[in-house]
């Protein structure tokens, strides 16, 4: 039954994170850097501190106890995940909800799901899975290859993005992404898979706060809430500073002010969209609780929200003018993900 509850709270945040972005779509001549970090203000500033004063007792006091180390680890890592994050952005501008999410979401996948593991084998940590511990048990060699299967659909559905870039001519590819740039969007998108596992990385090196909330007799569901806290800030941070950077380099902070924009519409869209994407970490700190993996939980985590992004590509018909064979080698990468969150579950429940 926990892993069951964890599957369905992971699959809840992957199909919030997967779907953030639909939001942005209805904000109307803002540029990216303003309705970004609009956005992000909700994501990371906002709405973090709310979640946790709703389901963490004095979080401020367990963050303000901790050790100044430990914070500044857990930020410094914010801040490299922040440019991931903030290069996600553009990735999926360039590249498409399909192709810029299957590419970034697999290097993250790659990265963040057996980081943990490996990092527990040289630094052994009671109650977490080390790559040697999962290496000897059924149940942790099925995780491992539901982890092997998820990169394989990920390959397959990244070769299905590389099909549709020369199947289509350019007013193609443009209609359904209307600022499509192949070259520089899979630059970006690889090195925002890199980057975006640092958000893991954080979740365990804030394991201290969130292990005091549990003592304190909060609900472990929420224990990586006040965690998520410090390691906001630092994503906060650095897209704060390039937003407004490219806000004056633009001339885009008029568009604040600019009354013959819907501010207010694009206001709320923004909000929802921040909203939408902190969700997706709120979700995730209850399904970590549950299955107790790092590697399961943030690779079934990437595999909803891989699925759900490319759902929203097809709803964009950003698949619709491809040849049958392309479809296919889609819809198999698709199917290949689907596989490994199943293996994952199965090797859980063992």
């Amino acid at each position: 039954m926990q892993t069951i509850l964890g599957i369905l709270f992971h699959t809840l945040g992957g199909i919030s994170s997967g779907s953030f972005y639909m939001p942005f779509k209805r904000v109307k001549q803002w540029s990216w850097e303003s309705y970004w970090i609009v956005g992000g203000l909700f994501s990371w500033l906002i709405v973090p501190p709310l979640a946790a004063w709703l389901t963490v007792d004095d979080f401020g006091s367990i963050i303000a106890g901790t050790d100044s180390s430990i914070k500044f680890l857990i930020y410094g890592l914010g801040v490299l995940w922040g440019i991931g994050g903030l290069t996600y952005g553009l990735g999926v501008r360039y590249l498409g909800m399909s192709l810029g999410n299957s590419v970034i979401l697999g290097v993250s996948s790659a990265l963040g799901s057996l980081g943990p593991a490996i990092y527990y084998n040289f630094s052994p940590v009671e109650g977490k899975a080390s790559l040697s511990d999962m290496l000897q048990h059924t149940g942790g060699q099925l995780v491992l290859l539901g982890i092997l299967v998820c990169l394989i659909g990920i390959y397959v559905s990244g070769k299905a993005g590389m099909l549709k870039e020369n199947e289509l001519s350019t007013e193609a590819k443009q209609e359904s992404t209307s600022e499509f740039n192949f070259g520089l969007g899979i630059v970006i998108a690889v090195i925002s898979g890199l980057l975006s596992a640092f958000f893991n990385f954080g979740i365990e090196a804030g394991k201290p706060m969130a292990d005091v909330a549990v003592q304190q007799g909060n609900n472990p569901l929420f224990q990586n809430n006040v965690t998520y806290v410090v390691l906001l800030w630092g994503g906060l941070t650095t897209n704060l500073l390039w937003c407004l950077y490219l806000n004056f380099k633009n001339g885009s902070y008029k568009d604040y002010t600019n009354g013959q924009t819907p501010i207010v519409r694009n206001i709320l869209f923004s909000a929802l969209a921040g909203t939408m994407w902190y969700i997706q970490f709120f979700f995730y700190g209850m399904g970590e609780s549950k299955l107790g993996n790092g590697a399961s939980s943030w690779i079934l985590h990437m595999a909803t929200i891989i699925l759900t992004a490319n759902f929203w590509g097809l709803y964009l018909k950003e698949w619709s003018a491809v040849s049958k064979g392309t479809f296919r080698t889609f819809v198999l990468g698709i199917t290949l993900i689907l596989l490994s969150i199943f293996l994952v579950g199965i090797g859980n429940s063992i």
